[in-house]
């Protein structure tokens, strides 16, 4: 098992609590500067595009619960920075998104990988609402949403095929994220799944027929908190 460290020197965000620009750069600029440590060089029309995604937010949070997440600076870190952290380990081109919520990590790592296809899976309609509408305002033709428990996806009968990688952000322990994601993976796929502190008890408990492939530590520029990847697959595949 192997740790690695994504990045050596996280930026200090510039904005006031409401948003607005600060005192060394404006949120796309700043958006941009922070992405590239992560190792994503956003256009200046991404980072106006990701921008305008925290604009839906705020505006559809007004009429429904979708995130409590309000001020801007913590939308950058913990939606959008938090969410362009993994776009290094994705594999293949068909990626679920489970557990989508309202649309992180996945709406943002499709704005940056035009050439695979996200599914946003996620139970609750309202929040899948929100995801059709956010994708379609920042132009994306290559996201799905499915709702649905990922328990209770039949791929079959979806007449669908499994995917190449499967991430989930705050799902619950991995031993419950395999059980309930591990059949939407094909064969020789990675189940990424996005944590804070590093789950050593989760790892200690994972199912027979699973292991762990590689461990990530994450650095989010502007947030001091700890961030890991776990990144799973089958005992059987081979890389």
């Amino acid at each position: 098992m192997r740790e690695f460290l994504l990045s050596e020197a996280p930026l200090t965000l510039a904005l006031s609590p409401n948003g607005e620009r600060g005192s060394i750069m404006n949120p796309p600029t700043l958006l941009q500067s922070a992405a590239a440590q992560l190792g994503v060089a956003l256009s200046d029309e991404q980072a106006a595009t990701l921008t305008r995604l925290l604009d839906e937010l705020d505006d559809w949070n007004q009429r429904m619960n979708l995130t409590a997440i309000r001020e801007r600076p913590a939308q950058i870190t913990k939606h959008l920075l938090d969410s362009l952290s993994i776009h290094r380990f994705l594999r293949g081109t068909r990626i679920a998104d489970v557990g989508t919520g309202a649309g992180f990590p996945g709406l943002p790592l499709a704005l940056v990988n035009p050439d695979k296809h996200f599914t946003l899976i996620d139970s609750v309609a309202k929040k899948l609402r929100f995801v059709a509408h956010a994708a379609e305002a920042m132009g994306l033709n290559n996201v799905t949403t499915l709702h649905a428990r990922a328990e209770a996806i039949d791929l079959k009968r979806l007449n669908a095929r499994r995917f190449d990688c499967v991430v989930a952000r705050a799902v619950g322990p991995l031993a419950m994220l395999i059980k309930t994601s591990g059949h939407l993976l094909m064969g020789g796929g990675r189940l990424l799944a996005m944590k804070g502190k590093r789950p050593d008890e989760e790892l200690k408990a994972l199912p027979s027929g699973w292991k762990v492939a590689e461990i990530h530590i994450l650095i989010i520029p502007g947030l001091d908190e700890e961030r890991h990847l776990v990144e799973l697959w089958r005992s059987h595949d081979r890389a």
